[in-house]
């Protein structure tokens, strides 16, 4: 993937895997912030994180810290993952 949509501190990040460290300012690149493929997914109805302090206005985001597993609202079950890999 390498839709080059996001920056973290200023610079370009297509990584989808890429981490973050607490501090990391995350931003929609300045071109990209009108596509509605862009602005659809970052709208006030998503639910707000803990782990992510987001600006609605500026579509700008901070990465506070990593997320307890018990604040993630997915329903993962992670013995299916380990076991998936482990074929």
């Amino acid at each position: 993937m390498s839709h080059k949509h996001i920056e973290v501190n200023g610079e370009v990040v297509n990584i989808p895997s890429y981490l973050l460290k607490a501090g990391d300012v995350i931003t929609i690149k300045e071109g990209s912030r009108s596509r509605t493929s862009i602005t659809s997914v970052v709208t006030p109805k998503n639910p707000k994180f803990s782990w992510v302090d987001f600006n609605e206005t500026t579509l700008t985001g901070t990465f506070i810290t990593y997320p307890e597993r018990e604040s993630v609202p997915e329903n993962i079950k992670e013995q299916l993952i380990v076991e998936l890999y482990n074929k």
